[in-house]
């Protein structure tokens, strides 16, 4: 029996790819001759209209005499601003995240009793089936979190005696299972793959019902359970901010997609983490992290600003960290002034670093954070204003709090899924027509050759 090397590119693969490549390359002008928009977005930069939700707003502009400018961005749930969600919990010394997740769920922030029943049912579900640790999350532990995360959300799927049910009561009971389990099934993972690769030691805490979202993740990732409220608190803001993004980013665009047709709720849900996983989406906090290592590691003075200038110059320039022009963690696809996430972040993050005694490392994002945006105008020709991104800080963050890379996107995902599941609810409650786009077709038409006349 030949054994599979599922690694191997062989040479006849080599040569398969390259005449893939030959026949499937369009020109970039038809694009243009159709008026195609790519990635769905104008030539301004504004998104394809393709939905309508009640879920969340991105305001990032005014118009004024027909003419788009540029204002400091603003980011509702639910017609609610998120700045004013996070100062009122944060000023009540109470955790969002389940506050957050029972507005974008129903549409209405939640009365004492009703937080109080919602968050008491999101701990009766933070319970995985009988076994599933050791016959599901211990087998075969992969390297990839996100990976880990959606091969156990299928999986689910087999432990779910009405899986394929989408009837809204039925939806709802197994979004709110998904929310309550993401936190396990990432963590759980992770420590199964570092114990099986690299020899740690295993943990397997459980969850305790009376923790929030947030301190859970701390209670079962760290190995003796220990956190300040501080930690805690800025993760849960951290959960709030990446919750929920409007209906047209690519892994909740793919939850409304995939849920128009139908299917069941694992499936969707693991075609949004798919979708999420990619280092143009969720990734992208990762790359910030490890362009600041390799700044920290290349410069004499990190905190010359001279010498910061000049390697953020040689970012653009492809002579820096990955060569890939970019300075991570700036700009943003719908923001221009200011992504709002990433303002309301910051102040926070600077308390965190106190904490850690890392005054200098967030006098050095600061420092990015204010030349960055000057080099890009300079160095490039840009059609809106670019600002720090909330991917610029939440890797920070995540490092102070001794979380792993490893772990960066799934915690978006633990954070997200709140949204998907909001968004899967709208999508089946208004239920229309699959999700279909049109794509033109500009291959020629071929005749038909026989075999034995083919060259």
């Amino acid at each position: 029996m030949m054994n599979h090397i599922f690694s191997e590119i062989t040479p006849e693969i080599i040569a398969y790819s390259k005449l893939c490549t030959k026949n499937s390359t369009i020109e970039p002008a038809l694009y243009t001759q159709y008026k195609v928009n790519r990635g769905l977005r104008d030539l301004e930069g504004n998104g394809v209209l393709t939905g309508l939700t009640e879920i969340s707003e991105i305001v990032a502009y005014t118009f004024e005499n027909g003419k788009k400018i540029g204002q400091e961005g603003e980011l509702f749930y639910r017609g609610v601003n998120v700045e004013e969600l996070v100062n009122g919990f944060v000023k009540e010394e109470r955790f969002g995240f389940e506050e957050v997740s029972y507005l974008l769920l129903f549409g209405d922030l939640p009365d004492s009793r009703q937080l109080g029943d919602f968050t008491r049912i999101l701990g009766n579900y933070r319970s995985l089936p009988t076994s599933f640790v050791r016959d599901i999350i211990m087998k075969a532990p992969s390297s990839d979190m996100m990976n880990t995360l959606a091969r156990s959300v299928l999986t689910l799927f087999s432990y779910d005696d009405n899986a394929s049910d989408v009837s809204i009561p039925n939806v709802l009971r197994q979004c709110l299972e998904l929310i309550a389990l993401f936190p396990l099934l990432a963590v759980y993972g992770y420590q199964a793959y570092k114990h099986y690769h690299d020899g740690q030691s295993l943990y397997i805490h459980s969850p305790l019902p009376e923790l929030s979202t947030a301190e859970n993740i701390l209670h079962i990732l760290r190995p003796d359970s220990q956190y300040t409220a501080l930690e805690a608190r800025i993760l849960d803001i951290a959960l709030v901010l990446h919750a929920e993004h409007g209906g047209g980013n690519n892994s909740t665009f793919t939850t409304h997609v995939v849920s128009s047709s139908g299917t069941d709720t694992y499936s969707v849900i693991a075609a949004s983490l798919g979708s999420l996983k990619g280092p143009k989406h969720g990734g992208a906090n990762i790359k910030v992290v490890e362009m600041f290592d390799d700044l920290k590691n290349s410069l004499d003075d990190w905190t010359d600003e001279e010498q910061v200038r000049k390697y953020l110059v040689d970012l653009l320039h492809k002579r820096a960290f990955d060569k890939a022009g970019l300075i991570y963690g700036m700009g943003h696809a719908i923001y221009s002034v200011s992504d709002p996430r990433a303002e309301v972040f910051k102040g926070f993050v600077r308390s965190l670093s106190e904490e850690k005694g890392l005054h200098d490392e967030f006098e050095l994002y600061s420092m990015v954070e204010r030349l960055a945006p000057v080099i890009i105008g300079e160095e490039r020709k840009i059609y809106k204003g670019v600002s720090a991104n909330v991917d610029f800080y939440s890797g920070f963050v995540y490092n102070m709090l001794g979380l792993p890379l490893e772990l960066f996107t799934p915690i978006f995902a633990i954070a997200r899924i709140s949204g998907w599941s909001a968004h899967r609810l709208e999508e089946l409650i208004n239920a229309g027509k699959i999700i279909r786009p049109a794509y033109k077709n500009v291959c020629d038409r071929n005749e038909y050759v026989p075999l034995e006349e083919r060259e």
